[in-house]
C-alpha cells in the first residue's frame, strides 16, 4: 500500500498539429513529462505535506511511476477558450483526508474554472464532516460558512486556460496534482 506523503500542483498549455503531440509539449511544460503517469481519483492524503513544484520535481526520477489527479481539455477549434483545474480543501486535523477535484471546461476563464473547482473540492469535503450549508448560495458564501466552521483551514486550486490556436492546431491545457 502507497501513501503519498508529498504533493505539489503544476500545469502547462502545448500547442501542435497532433492532438497526442499537443498533450505531450503541456505536460512539458508542466514538468511531468519523463513520468509514467497514472491516475488516481480525488482524495488528498492524511497527512500529505503541500510542496512547490520545484522540490516536488526534484524527487522524481524519469521513467517513474507517479500518481496524479489531473484535469485535461483541448480543442483544435480556433479562438475557443479551454480549460482544466485542480481544486483542493484541507480538513482542520492533519490526520484526516482532504480531497481534490478535476474540472475542465470550454468558455471558461482560469478565475471561474479555478474557483468552480475549489468550491467542489470544499463542498465534498463539507459533506463528509457534516458541516451544514445551502448548496444554492455563491462559492464566496459557502466559502466563508466553511472556514467559519473551524473544521476546514484552507481551500485552494490551480488551474490553466488558453484560447485555441487560428491556424487549428491543437490547443492542450492541464492542470495536476501530483503525488510522492
Amino acid at each position: 500500500m502507497f501513501v503519498p506523503t508529498k504533493c505539489f500542483f503544476t500545469k502547462g498549455v502545448g500547442i501542435h498539429k497532433d492532438k497526442l503531440a499537443s498533450f505531450e509539449l503541456a505536460l512539458r511544460q508542466a514538468g511531468i513529462e519523463k513520468y509514467n503517469l497514472v491516475y488516481v481519483s480525488s482524495i488528498f492524503p492524511p497527512n500529505c505535506q503541500l510542496v512547490s513544484r520545484e522540490d516536488g520535481l526534484k524527487e522524481l526520477s524519469p521513467g517513474s511511476i507517479v500518481y496524479v489527479v489531473m484535469a485535461r481539455n483541448e480543442t483544435n477549434e480556433p479562438s475557443r477558450l479551454a480549460s482544466a483545474a485542480i481544486g483542493h480543501a484541507m480538513p482542520k486535523e492533519s490526520n484526516a483526508y482532504g480531497y481534490l477535484s478535476e474540472h475542465h471546461a470550454f468558455g471558461e476563464t482560469e478565475e471561474i474554472s479555478g474557483e468552480y473547482a475549489e468550491d467542489l473540492a470544499a463542498t465534498m469535503l463539507a459533506t463528509t464532516l457534516g458541516i451544514e450549508f445551502d448548496p444554492d448560495k455563491a462559492w464566496q458564501e459557502r466559502e466563508q460558512i466553511y472556514k467559519a466552521s473551524g473544521r476546514i483551514i484552507n481551500t485552494t486550486h490551480t488551474c490553466q486556460a488558453a484560447e485555441g490556436v487560428m491556424d487549428g492546431r491543437w490547443t492542450t491545457v492541464i492542470a495536476a496534482a501530483v503525488f510522492l
